[in-house]
């Protein structure tokens, strides 16, 4: 059975048993944040759990599969097992970030940490690949881990990358290589028993539509750690239309990216709209359309619970 990584971008949807993710970044402002502002925060009014920042969606569907203990002693071993080659494929074929490897995104990491009250410190890769992006086998095994891409370190400023260590991060705190592999399981079990077709469909409906809340929660952790949206909004910009050495990243505007939000919000009320939005909502993409992760985001850095965890 073929496994799969929980990946920054959007890719498609594989019934895997390991359900890792990668989850796409699209945003970039034209004068950058810079990185001094990842320092520069207020302490958090509470130590955070993954129920901090999850979204309800992801909460409800974590709490009804931690009932199915038996089926997680077992994954956790298959994950232990795939953790080791996990490890060893990285240490193989990536650089390891350390303290005295690159120190500066070790420190963004470890901050990060901090903030999202991670006890055990992921090792962080980097690994030499012309698409930007970022994952993690989102499981708090014995060898935590965290893969960047060199192209996505390029395009982005260090306060970016750090909402992106966080986004990772939120995917461990939530261990949701674990959940989201038992969620694809019992679809396979549905689909060998026989049940009916339209019982199946919805089945695999529910378990995408908790695989891209799930996405929605770590955009949470990583607003969390770096407590400016824009940085957020930013990385999903530019991970949507920016590329390294194009000279188009540093001049994207986050705040012209937002009013492309709000007219994609507009379009999609017409019928032809609606139809395409419902169309991609109800489909097997792993993550949620860039424009509504954007939505989402800036309607949670409003929200009186966003408010709370900051003191505010």
């Amino acid at each position: 059975m073929r496994m799969a990584f929980i990946p920054l971008t959007s890719s498609p949807h594989h019934h895997s048993l390991s359900g890792f993710h990668r989850t796409p970044l699209t945003c970039t402002s034209n004068s950058t944040p810079s990185s001094s502002s990842s320092t520069s925060r207020r302490p958090l009014s509470q130590p955070i759990t993954a129920d901090s920042f999850r979204h309800p969606i992801d909460i409800r569907a974590t709490r009804l599969l931690k009932s199915l203990f038996p089926i997680e002693f077992l994954l956790r071993n298959i994950l232990s097992i795939a953790e080791y080659s996990f490890y060893l494929d990285n240490l193989s074929s990536g650089v390891l970030i350390t303290s005295t490897q690159l120190p500066h995104i070790h420190s963004l990491l470890t901050s990060a940490c901090n903030s999202l009250n991670l006890k055990t410190i992921p090792e962080l890769y980097i690994r030499s690949n012309p698409n930007p992006n970022a994952y993690t086998l989102a499981f708090q095994g014995r060898r935590p881990s965290i893969v960047l891409h060199s192209s996505l370190i390029d395009i982005l400023s260090e306060t970016e990358l750090q909402a992106v260590l966080a986004h990772e991060l939120g995917h461990l705190k939530c261990e949701h290589g674990v959940w989201i592999s038992m969620a694809n399981l019992l679809v396979l079990i549905t689909e060998s028993v026989g049940f009916n077709m339209v019982f199946i469909e919805r089945v695999k409906s529910a378990v995408s539509q908790w695989v891209r809340s799930a996405e929605l929660s770590c955009d949470r952790a990583a607003l969390i750690v770096v407590k400016d949206p824009m940085v957020v909004v930013g990385v999903m910009m530019k991970l949507s239309g920016g590329a390294g050495g194009s000279g188009v990243v540093g001049k994207l505007d986050v705040k012209e990216y937002l009013k492309q939000v709000e007219l994609y919000e507009k379009e999609s009320k017409s019928t032809l709209g609606w139809m395409y939005r419902r169309s991609m909502n109800e489909g097997m993409s792993t993550h949620p359309l860039p424009v509504q992760r954007v939505k989402e985001l800036i309607k949670y850095s409003e929200s009186k619970e966003y408010k709370a965890l900051l003191n505010e």
